[in-house]
């Protein structure tokens, strides 16, 4: 979006806009984002289809579950949020999928080996143990996550530069070490890293009270003058360029499936 609105329009417009559910439409012609080459929504739709029974953990306001054409004959999905939940089950429950509210660190509400296929886009930790009760026998965890450092050029700009260890915080293969410790065998694990352009400072702001693990506790007055030297950087030299970083990473729970 190229046009001659203040630093005070674009933020304030931001800071009214709804952060609920993960309908990142608000974005457009404002910030884009490359795609991960594996096409999450649509492969985990082909697993939903061969499902008896499906978890989506962490769902958001349901947008991305919402997206597959067909759904296991039990679907359910778990959301924290509040605003979240009612939007997840306003969109859901026509499909004939339950949505329960459940808190992210709290341990899964259902029984062992209740579902053949777990599935999560983006959650904010991977409870690996809790997922492999639930799965069944022949069960598949199948998860796009985001990787280490991501954004981090964008980070960096209002924390300045992080330790190592916070870098690498989110790292695939310690992912993968943390399914295989929990019993699970990883069977797929892809990386990208993907270029990000935010266009206006607008989408800085809406992205921040959006995301908001990446500049915890972000508000506008907190961080106001970084803001308007970043306004005036995007104004005189282009969009801000930042890289984030995926993983989809499935892992089987050993045994036989069950029948269908």
């Amino acid at each position: 979006m190229s046009d001659d609105r203040t630093f005070e329009d674009l933020v304030r417009e931001a800071a009214e806009a709804s952060v609920d559910g993960w309908d990142f439409s608000w974005f457009e012609g404002r910030a884009t984002e490359e795609r991960p080459p594996w096409g999450y929504a649509r492969s985990m739709a082909e697993r939903l289809a061969g499902a008896s029974a499906a978890l989506d953990i962490q769902t958001g306001g349901g947008e991305v579950l919402a997206s597959a054409p067909v759904l296991a004959p039990l679907t359910v999905a778990t959301e924290g949020w509040p605003p979240n939940v009612a939007r997840a089950t306003a969109l859901l429950h026509p499909r004939g999928a339950v949505v329960v509210a459940s808190p992210e660190d709290a341990p899964l509400p259902f029984a062992d080996a209740a579902f053949d296929l777990v599935t999560s886009r983006h959650p904010v930790r991977t409870h690996w143990s809790e997922i492999a009760r639930v799965l069944c026998p022949g069960g598949t965890y199948f998860s796009q996550q985001v990787g280490s450092a991501s954004a981090f050029e964008l980070v960096e700009y209002f924390l300045g530069a992080q330790p190592e260890e916070v870098r690498g915080a989110r790292d695939p293969r310690r992912a993968g070490a943390e399914a295989e410790a929990a019993g699970l065998e990883v069977v797929g694990l892809q990386e990208a890293r993907l270029r990000m352009e935010f266009r206006d400072i607008g989408a800085v702001v809406h992205f921040l009270r959006k995301v908001i693990w990446m500049v915890p506790g972000f508000t506008v007055e907190a961080h106001e003058p970084r803001l308007r030297s970043l306004h005036e950087r995007i104004r005189d030299r282009g969009p801000f360029v930042a890289h984030s970083t995926r993983f989809l990473i499935e892992a089987r729970k050993p045994g036989t499936p069950r029948s269908l």
